[in-house]
């Protein structure tokens, strides 16, 4: 009963902050805009994974690390060690709870933005030649995509936990996760960097429900992972100050972005592990704290 009236707290203080408006705002027309420029060019797959970048590479997970670091730092770490210390609420109860509050509300946005964009995409009549989504291919997309963002949660929790300044703890993150998550995209290591794994997605969503279907359906054209591998290599080099890249030749980005292999459980593994463990960390640590 504690969690969950803390919890209820929580996602009634999160739906009233302008960081959560603001970013629903942004990301819904971030969304719209990129499905309207690209309604008549990209296929289905390309698409729909190329509406996934915000959330997996930039800029979302900026708002993701400053909400989740937000519950046990600053000025509210005093406050709530007076609520702690004066009422029958356990340091897990309100740390589950602020941990399961800031899951949720970054998981409703995600997909009240996502969710019906690839309903759109996927039933709506285009100018462009009809790929084979499969139901298999967009629940698991999703699904890692959220399990994406519950380590992002996760982590900016554990740096708020262990480092009490919200403005260190975002900046440690930031330093850390966008530069080790490049160094893991040159080995295209989907399981541990998000950058790889949305260039697996357009394989993903087109694969079927029964793995004996996967050779006789037909994988992703090679010019929609060149137009994803375009789009990709164009926003990281803005990103990072650099000339916009010419035009790689075709086959280029199919010797890096060939990933036929895509292992679900392996995902699970590589994302759900290191988030189970940023949280009990914050467990640990909180609980043995002085207050």
């Amino acid at each position: 009963m504690p969690t969950l009236a803390i919890t209820g707290h929580e996602l009634r203080a999160l739906a009233k902050s302008w960081l959560v408006r603001l970013w629903l705002i942004a990301a819904a027309l971030a969304t719209f805009f990129t499905t309207a420029g690209n309604w008549t060019t990209m296929e289905s797959a390309v698409l729909i994974a190329t509406l996934q970048i915000p959330f997996l590479v930039f800029p979302w997970f900026l708002v993701v690390i400053m909400l989740g670091i937000s519950p046990v730092t600053g000025v509210r770490l005093d406050a709530l060690a007076d609520g702690i210390l004066s009422r029958p609420v356990t340091r897990h109860e309100f740390l589950l709870a602020a941990w399961l509050a800031r899951l949720v509300t970054v998981l409703a946005v995600y997909l009240c933005v996502s969710v019906p964009a690839i309903l759109l995409i996927t039933y709506a009549r285009r100018p462009v030649p009809a790929d084979d989504l499969s139901l298999y291919g967009v629940l698991v997309t999703l699904g890692v995509v959220s399990l994406v963002l519950m380590l992002l949660v996760s982590l900016a929790f554990c740096a708020g936990t262990l480092l009490r300044q919200p403005l260190l703890a975002a900046v440690v993150l930031m330093l850390i996760w966008f530069p080790l998550s490049l160094v893991l995209h040159t080995f295209s290591l989907e399981e541990f960097s998000p950058i790889s794994l949305n260039q697996a997605l357009p394989t993903v969503l087109q694969t079927p429900w029964r793995t004996a279907d996967v050779a006789a359906e037909p994988g992703p054209r090679a010019e929609d992972l060149e137009s994803l591998a375009r789009q990709t290599s164009q926003f990281l080099s803005i990103l990072s100050g650099g000339a916009t890249p010419a035009r790689e030749p075709q086959g280029s980005f199919l010797e890096r972005g060939d990933y036929d292999d895509f292992s679900v459980p392996h995902i699970v593994l590589g994302y759900g592990i290191p988030a189970v463990a940023a949280l009990g960390l914050s467990l640990l640590v909180f609980s043995r704290r002085d207050l």
